[in-house]
């Protein structure tokens, strides 16, 4: 498998140094297309944590997610985090309202800057 694309890597680090969530990316994986907004990995695991205590069935795993962090992160980024993305299917985006996913940079094949816009008209 080819090491992580450097400038994928380098928009990972700076997501993650700026703590902001601005930046839109697409990205092919095997299997799917994932469009979206890049947040922090921080961010990220805060809004999966309020999902998952928003379900009285699926509150214990919230913990997981808000772990106190160990303060020893990796050198360079392993994974992005996207919020509000879709995977892209055809004409349409899932979910509509856009969802969480954790994406390994290891496994993005093609990449673009943007947030892929789709329409069923």
């Amino acid at each position: 498998m080819a090491p992580p694309d450097d400038l994928l890597v380098r928009i990972a680090a700076m997501v993650e140094a700026e703590q902001q969530s601005q930046m839109s990316l697409t990205v092919v994986l095997p299997g799917a297309v994932i469009t979206g907004r890049l947040a922090p990995e921080a961010l990220w695991k805060e809004r999966v944590a309020e999902v998952l205590r928003a379900s009285e069935e699926l509150r214990p795993f919230a913990a997981v997610f808000t772990a106190p962090d160990t303060g020893q992160k990796p050198p360079r980024p392993t994974h992005l985090h996207f919020h509000l993305a879709r995977i892209l299917q055809g004409t349409m985006g899932i979910p509509d309202t856009g969802g969480m996913y954790r994406v390994a940079l290891a496994d993005v094949s093609a990449w673009t800057v943007g947030d892929i816009a789709y329409s069923d008209q």
